[in-house]
């Protein structure tokens, strides 16, 4: 469950990627394919093992993890810790980049002399929300184009986990733009008349307003914003189609096929996801997974995903976060009245119900899903154990399991300590995991059941 962690430019930015990504945080924590270096040989290897290794394995649970853990090369370790830990302070950046913008947009006269325009230029103020809506998107996606090209473009290619030229990149950029304008015109549109609706309880409305687009955003989004960036096709038939298709029609996900799409275009990263709400679930899994993955690996994978769905994560995370967004509004709307008491003459804003006030109620609530990132990644870590169990439990694969989990280790550290796991991971590390597919291996073997 992989919440797309929430960029921290702003409230929408944040609300954005909820509303229209959250399917992703049901994509595996699978492993990208091999980089190749620039001498040729590939940059991430994980020390091959045959048959009698894997038949040799400890049965106990520690010792057989130990044994898969010690198939990381230090150099491998050491360059998936620097990918990991500088997106630690990436997160920081991108909060203090989002608080920067707003402050530009509260000080600065253009953000209000936008405003002043839109409310004469249309007499329903719905619409004239909505044109600073997308002003605000515009002007924040620009002034973060810098840092946004070297974390998705420059930095991604310096570890070997992009595939595209700068030109592509960039006009997937674009399509994203274009989106994120509409959504978030849609946004402001509804979340400001609910403000100036509500009065003091606009925090209240508001939730019901972000929750519902968040609603939305998963039911429409893969049908109609994952085909902007991606070709989805059925899976040509064979053994692997029709383990994936049983194990899903089996465990309730309304799906009469399984696609494939083209993430090779953009990443060497594989993953799977079964994405949709409201009878709208599909199955998915990328080529890099399908081409570059086992048999039993693709099946762990697979039944991992169908366990999110079985288990339905998706609506409790959509309940869980109602709850941290509800939180969010009434901290804004506390922090608002005092800021706008001080500085709102300065800021040319009559109050929370002033749509001039969107770069304001951005920065605070942008800094409150900050701090609750701990909170939002342990909810998430939580599904994700439920998720591996249940998968094991389906695809009886704890060996898959484990070889899928070191593929991980390209981009994900594989054993950090546990207030760092606590803090910055949205998955449980890899140790972790390979330790719970060890112990079900264990357990399932000194009960007597059938070899895995």
């Amino acid at each position: 469950m992989n919440l797309v962690p929430f960029l921290r430019r702003g409230l929408f930015a944040a609300l954005l990627c909820a509303s229209t990504a959250l399917p992703a945080w049901s994509q595996t924590a699978a492993a990208p394919a091999p980089a190749t270096a620039a001498s040729g040989q590939p940059a991430f290897q994980i020390r091959p093992v045959d048959e009698a290794w894997r038949a040799a394995l400890p049965r106990e649970a520690q010792a057989a993890t130990q044994a898969w853990m010690d198939r990381l090369p230090a150099d491998v370790v050491a360059r998936s810790n620097s990918y990991f830990e500088g997106g630690y302070w990436l997160q920081l950046w991108n909060l203090l980049l989002g608080l920067a913008i707003s402050g530009l947009l509260l000080w600065g006269r253009p953000s209000t002399a936008v405003r002043d325009w839109a409310q004469r230029r249309f007499k329903h103020m719905a619409l004239s929300d909505a044109v600073y809506g997308a002003f605000f998107a515009l002007v924040g996606w620009a002034l973060a184009l810098p840092l946004t090209i070297y974390q998705g473009f420059v930095r991604e290619h310096a570890y070997g986990m992009a595939t595209q030229h700068f030109g592509a990149w960039f006009g997937e950029q674009l399509t994203q733009l274009a989106v994120s304008l509409g959504v978030t015109a849609v946004l402001v549109a509804l979340l400001y008349a609910a403000i100036r609706r509500a009065g003091e309880r606009w925090w209240l409305w508001g939730t019901a307003v972000v929750m519902g687009l968040m609603c939305v955003g998963l039911t429409l989004g893969p049908l109609y914003i994952d085909p902007l960036f991606n070709t989805y096709k059925p899976v040509e038939e064979g053994p692997i189609k029709r383990a994936v298709l049983a194990m899903a029609q089996a465990n309730g996900v309304p799906a009469d096929n399984v696609y494939v799409f083209d993430a090779s275009r953009q990443t060497t990263r594989v993953s799977a996801n079964v994405s949709g709400l409201f009878g709208s679930a599909a199955v998915r899994l990328n080529d890099n997974l399908l081409r570059r993955s086992s048999e039993p690996e693709i099946r762990t994978v697979m039944a991992h995903e169908i366990g999110h769905y079985a288990l339905n994560h998706i609506p409790k995370m959509l309940l869980q976060l109602g709850v941290l967004i509800a939180a969010g509004f009434m901290f804004s709307a506390w922090a608002m009245r005092r800021l706008l008491a001080r500085f709102g003459t300065r800021w040319r804003v009559t109050g929370v119900g002033d749509v001039g006030t969107l770069p304001l109620l951005a920065a605070v609530f942008s800094a409150y899903l900050f701090v609750v990132t701990p909170v939002t990644n342990t909810l998430i870590r939580t599904q994700e154990v439920e998720a591996d169990l249940w998968g094991l439990n389906l695809a009886r694969e704890p060996m898959g399991e484990a070889e899928v989990l070191l593929k991980l280790v390209e981009y994900r550290k594989a054993d950090p300590g546990p207030i760092e796991e606590f803090l910055f991971f949205d998955h449980p590390s890899t140790r972790t995991r390979i330790f719970n597919a060890m112990r079900w291996r264990e357990q399932m073997l000194s009960g007597g059941a059938a070899a895995p």
